[in-house]
């Protein structure tokens, strides 16, 4: 029987930001650590865009932002739902498809050919009487799925920051019911992409699926009109890769890598909303089923998650992995999880045959589409 111990026992690596410090628990299976989390001065500019984005859903209903009371809904009746799309097999993608990195300077930073689909997923809820907000974010991506509409992107992402906000307090009072207001709070998702100085807000319209067991979520976008450039998909390969397989895995920090160092050292540039980002080299180092036992590509054994080098940086969340020689992604970013006294912390990851998971299998037809 599936167990959700494992999630439990990664650490989160979403970063949080509320109104208020406040402490938080990040559990691993060791000692708790504990975080003190602020505002971050992007938040003004999150909340300027909820502001925004809700005042036009409220002259266009059915358009634009979904409130986070809908997506939360939607996220626990779709757990686990297929959609009709099926998502391309893509182990070996083409030339035009893969994921090709390449340095851009001799201090380690590297660039990727597929950048632009890359993307920094926020959820927010703010009060009316903007007193009191709450944003938590986290890393995405996009993929191809056949059949949606040309102005609406699908992407990649971690479940346990929606899980963090739909139980933070602000939210829940705000939640319809005779003693609150319905428009007493503003909330709503957005994905954030293009350049840092010119990010571009997409506003999330649904939650397609969710994976809980594998804290993936699968969300639907609204294109936004004034984006310069066209978010690209990612190639995903149902099949894992061997232990030992060299990787390439999506970081972001909140802070630059060092107080007064340049741009670029490191591996590290400037990302969305004041972050830093890197393409971090680095390897598998084995895979874990669902009880937390060693499980092996290749045989019968499930592939719940993956542990690879380096631990990821708080913010990862999300993130693609790829593997290095077929330019896919072979796993999603996660959290960290401490092994052992002896083997330290590693990252903790999903492999991205789960991502399958969430699309019909190809040639299948399922009677709803009959």
């Amino acid at each position: 029987m599936a167990t959700n111990t494992p999630s439990l026992l990664a650490r989160s690596l979403a970063r949080r930001a509320s109104q208020a410090p406040k402490t938080i628990q990040l559990w691993a299976a060791g000692p708790v650590r504990r975080y003190a989390q602020t505002s971050r001065p992007f938040d003004t500019h999150v909340l300027a865009e909820l502001r925004n984005a809700s005042a036009s859903a409220q002259a266009a209903p059915g358009h634009g932002l979904t409130p986070l009371p809908e997506l939360v809904e939607q996220y626990m009746k779709r757990a686990g739902h297929v959609l009709p799309a099926a998502l391309p097999y893509e182990s070996r993608p083409s030339a035009e498809r893969r994921a090709q990195f390449s340095d851009i300077d001799g201090a380690g930073a590297t660039v990727c050919s597929a950048d632009d689909a890359l993307v920094t997923v926020v959820h927010v809820v703010q009060d009316k009487t903007g007193r009191a907000h709450k944003v938590a974010y986290s890393s995405g991506f996009a993929v191809h799925a056949p059949g949606m509409p040309p102005d609406e992107a699908v992407l990649v992402t971690c479940a346990h920051t929606l899980e963090e906000i739909r139980h933070d307090p602000l939210l829940r009072a705000g939640l319809p019911s005779p003693a609150v207001r319905r428009d007493a709070h503003l909330s709503g998702s957005f994905v954030i992409a293009g350049p840092p100085t010119a990010p571009v807000f997409h506003p999330v319209r649904a939650v397609l699926s969710a994976m809980h067991r594998g804290d993936l979520l699968l969300l639907s976008a609204k294109l936004s009109a004034t984006s310069a450039t066209p978010l690209r998909t990612l190639p995903v390969s149902p099949y894992p890769v061997q232990p030992g397989a060299s990787i390439r895995a999506h970081f972001v920090a909140d802070k630059p890598p060092a107080a007064g160092s340049r741009a670029g050292a490191d591996g590290w540039t400037p990302w969305v909303g004041g972050s830093w980002r890197k393409w971090a080299r680095g390897t598998v180092v084995g895979y874990k089923d669902f009880a937390g036992r060693e499980a092996k590509p290749g045989t019968y054994d499930s592939l719940a998650h993956l542990h690879f080098d380096p631990p990821p940086t708080p913010g990862s969340s999300g993130g693609p992995i790829i593997d290095e020689e077929s330019g896919a992604v072979v796993g999603v970013v996660l959290g960290t999880q401490l092994v052992s006294q002896l083997q330290g912390v590693r990252g903790w990851g999903v492999p991205a045959e789960m991502i399958f998971e969430m699309f019909s299998l190809p040639g299948l037809k399922l009677k709803s589409q009959e």
